[in-house]
């Protein structure tokens, strides 16, 4: 558990609430002959996340000598995921279970947790797990904190409460943020900021009844819960699960690496090495502001003939689409309002870019942001600016502008990054207007008139296509999944929207030690496991030259510090869709090949001929990778000589 000393001795006990979700064991997944989950039979537990955010919360209850309450929203079965909080040091549980929340999206969950927490009193500290491992639920967080009009702080990583602060660090995509936070505040935790809560099924069974409480859908009040109160509805499910030839070599390692290079070639899976469709057509893509975030609604206005000739107040309706332009990240701006172009032709609408502006700027730097997300695809601009310069603004900040623009204005579709900025300013949009939200999708098409998102669910063995029915939709999509188109010649006309910073969040420091577009564009991966040290990556960085290829590993390679968790992929890492995957020295664990399962070929390369990563390959290599890697790279460079 975390040390006593995250907590100061000088402080009043804290009362802390824990939020706990009941999730399929990812090994329990199983398709029927329709195509849908199975759910008879399937076995349960809490989910990854949320063990840390129970065990983060006790650990800080008991340091500073106060409570621990876990809710948890769900059929019966979820009343175990209490008994485990309560038999791991929780004070106690409340358990809403009614039928009335059966079909509970998101936004429904978080009404329905919002409505329970706020029943049971104040409570300091409010801990979720930053995901979940079945449907990627990570706008909870921020719905309920927008909710509760709490500050939010994602992924903490460490944490230690010095009076009414929280001082956090915060593990990003590709970084770390250094933050302090206003109590009372609700944080979504990292993995591996604690031990997970984690207690045997016969100790469970010891728990008192009386320790957990079960709220209906009468006593929190009114409604509309469940189906009837959420704002998306699931329309078919599909299964992607992708076929793998599983074809294993034996014999001679020299043999076995040529013809898995003539498997790779007849596949198509070799392309051109270095190359990566789709960039050429991004000379736009690198002006991507690289500002702050800002943000609270105050006064929009033009910004005049030098930025973009904006002369008339902006227009917009219900065919409008706005896309958050996130600070700092090019690529994912780029294919964020090349999708956002493809939907407003489809709807015979406009493109408004939603930006964060830097502080002070001049008329000459609206121009180039005219200029340049106009390349993109924007035909509007409205830049997010601060009424106090001198004070930092905070991504909910951010969201409490644009809330305030889209409440009043309701563009028909809102287009956010799947990144923690853009979880939570969509997340707060969703929760203060009441829109419908499909967080993290792959997809985004107008079908019949009607927006609908395609959404990996149950560890990305599954897309469920979603849609809205709210006035105003929103949508978070992946990074890389979608196209870059050419970039246009055309100026957009920029305004201006001001806010005011509410300074409940403090940003003390940021640092990445990666980029999250450079995994979104790969078209080729290399990924390593233990069974290759970090001493010996020199033979895998030279297979990665000349395969053009990003370099990718396991959880426990990350968590060991040999590459950057950024470069994580799997079911609590990142999910890929190179053209080839290369694994070497990895074991094939389920956890880790679900998240490049969507690779259009798999090359693995183990020593051991029954390793199961050899089950969800297209061709295996059976041998130390120390002796058939560069035989890889001998071979590949020779293919691509002239």
């Amino acid at each position: 558990m975390t040390a006593p000393d995250d907590v100061d001795d000088h402080r009043q006990p804290l009362r802390i609430a824990a939020l706990a979700k009941q999730v399929p064991v990812p090994q329990s997944l199983e398709l029927g002959p329709d195509g849908r989950l199975r759910r008879d039979g399937m076995a349960l537990e809490m989910n990854p996340y949320c063990r840390r955010a129970v065990a983060q919360g006790v650990s800080l209850a008991k340091a500073s000598a106060g409570s621990c309450t876990v809710f948890t929203l769900g059929p019966p079965s979820a009343e175990d995921v209490l008994r485990e909080a309560v038999a791991w040091g929780a004070d106690g549980g409340v358990h809403l279970c009614d039928p009335a929340f059966a079909g509970s999206d998101t936004l429904a969950t978080a009404r329905a947790l919002a409505a329970a927490v706020q029943r049971n009193g104040i409570f300091d500290v409010v801990l979720v797990g930053r995901s979940s491992v079945d449907s990627g639920t990570g706008q909870v967080g921020p719905e309920l904190a927008e909710l509760l009009d709490l500050p939010f702080a994602s992924g903490a990583r460490r944490m230690r409460v010095a009076g009414r602060v929280l001082h956090l660090g915060l593990e990003h995509e590709d970084g770390w943020e250094e933050v302090e936070v206003r109590l009372p505040a609700l944080v979504s935790v990292a993995e591996r900021l604690c031990a997970p809560c984690k207690v045997d099924t016969e100790v469970r069974t010891t728990v008192r009844t009386w320790r957990i409480r079960r709220l209906t859908a009468a006593q929190l009040g009114d409604g509309p819960w469940g189906a009837d109160g959420s704002p998306t509805t699931v329309g078919s499910t599909r299964g992607l699960t992708h076929h793998r030839e599983r074809r294993v070599l034996s014999g001679d390692l020299a043999t076995q690496v040529a013809t898995a290079v003539r498997f790779l070639a007849d596949r198509g899976a070799l392309g051109c090495p270095g190359e990566e469709p789709g960039l050429a057509t991004t000379a736009g893509a690198g002006a991507t502001p690289s500002v702050a975030p800002s943000g609270a609604p105050s006064v929009e206005k033009p910004c005049g003939e030098a930025a973009g000739r904006r002369t008339a107040p902006l227009e917009v309706d219900d065919r409008a689409v706005a896309a958050l332009v996130e600070p700092g990240r090019p690529r994912i701006a780029a294919e964020l309002l090349g999708a956002a172009a493809r939907v407003a032709r489809q709807l015979g609408g406009r493109v408004i870019a939603l930006a964060p502006a830097p502080t002070g700027e001049d008329p000459l730097h609206r121009h180039e942001v005219a200029a340049r997300l106009g390349a993109l695809g924007a035909d509007d601009v409205l830049q997010v600016v601060s009424t106090r310069p001198a004070s930092p603004l905070a991504t909910e900040d951010v969201a409490a502008a644009l809330k305030g623009w889209a409440a009043a204005h309701r563009p028909g579709v809102v287009l956010a990054p799947s990144t923690t900025f853009g979880c939570e300013v969509a997340a707060r949009i969703a929760a203060a207007l009441g829109a419908g939200l499909v967080g993290d999708a792959a997809t985004v098409d107008v079908v019949d008139g009607t927006i609908v998102a395609g959404k990996p669910a149950f560890s990305g063995t599954l897309l469920a296509d979603i849609a809205c029915t709210s006035p105003v939709k929103i949508v978070t999509l992946r990074p890389g999944m979608l196209a870059i188109p050419p970039a246009r010649h055309e100026l957009a006309r920029v305004s201006s929207l001001a806010v005011e910073p509410r300074g409940r969040v403090l940003r003390h420091s940021l640092r990445r030690d990666d980029e999250v577009d450079v995994l979104a564009g790969a078209q080729v991966v290399v990924g390593v496991g233990r069974g290759v040290p970090p001493g010996e990556y020199a033979h895998v960085h030279e297979l990665a030259t000349v395969l053009g290829a990003e370099l990718v590993a396991t959880r426990k390679v990350t968590d060991a510090g040999w590459v950057p968790r950024a470069r994580q992929v799997g079911i609590t890492g990142r999910s890929i869709t190179p053209r080839l995957y290369v694994a070497v020295g990895l074991s094939g664990s389920l956890n880790h090949m679900l998240g490049a399962q969507a690779a259009g070929t798999v090359l693995a390369i183990n020593v051991d001929p029954s390793a199961p990563v050899f089950h969800l390959a297209d061709v295996g290599v059976v041998g130390d990778w120390r002796e058939a890697v560069p035989l890889l790279t001998s071979h590949l460079r020779e293919l691509a000589a002239p």
